[in-house]
């Protein structure tokens, strides 16, 4: 099982970090051991002091699929769920000022909390769909799918290209704005429309 992280896919994110609009999509993975599941609680790690949250909608694989055209994209996941980018700021603008790879700030383990998945049939229209997180009962991050700069079927199109796509592969669709820090006792609920996903505590 491979987890595929998309970059920069949201405009205003990106505005945020002062970067460029990419022409094609940005991706980089996680390892499995970087998963957070059933509401566990995160404990902060001892090599950072800045670990920041990034909201993301996530595909979930459900069969083999190598250089997928976008036409036939949907046909290659059938559930969607929401996950957390925990990234680690510090080691990442430390990595990023070397020209260093940043794995070290994305793949840690546990820096990727994710919910259960619910049937995409349940959404009228995939490209409009609402997400958000909550810090202690305060919204911090909302986006919609239709903001998104690459669509799910141009993600899943593009990474199988250069990687096959396996069953129960996960693919994080990038962030929106309004990424920032989270500290230890903070309460973290996570929402796709109106229904609480996640809902976890910072340790």
């Amino acid at each position: 099982m491979k987890i595929i992280c998309i970059g920069r896919n949201y405009t205003e994110h990106i505005k945020e970090f002062n970067d460029q609009i990419p022409k094609k999509p940005l991706f980089f993975l996680k390892p499995e051991t970087s998963l957070l599941l059933k509401n566990r609680p995160f404990y902060y790690p001892d090599f950072s002091n800045e670990i920041h949250y990034e909201t993301e909608l996530v595909l979930k694989i459900f069969k083999i699929g190598k250089h997928i055209q976008e036409k036939y994209a949907h046909n290659y996941y059938t559930e969607i769920g929401i996950g957390i980018d925990f990234t680690a700021r510090d080691l990442q603008n430390e990595c990023i000022k070397k020209g260093l790879p940043w794995e070290i700030s994305k793949g840690f383990d546990f820096s990727a909390p994710i919910s259960h998945f619910i049937p995409v049939k349940k959404f009228n229209n995939m490209k409009n769909i609402n997400f958000h997180i909550e810090i202690n009962d305060k919204i911090v991050q909302k986006g919609n799918s239709k903001d998104m700069i690459f669509s799910f079927e141009a993600i899943i199109a593009y990474i199988s290209r250069f990687i096959t796509l396996k069953i129960g592969d996960l693919i994080f669709t990038g962030t929106p704005a309004g990424v920032g820090p989270v500290k230890i006792g903070d309460h973290l609920k996570v929402f796709i429309e109106e229904e609480k996903m996640m809902d976890f505590f910072i340790k």
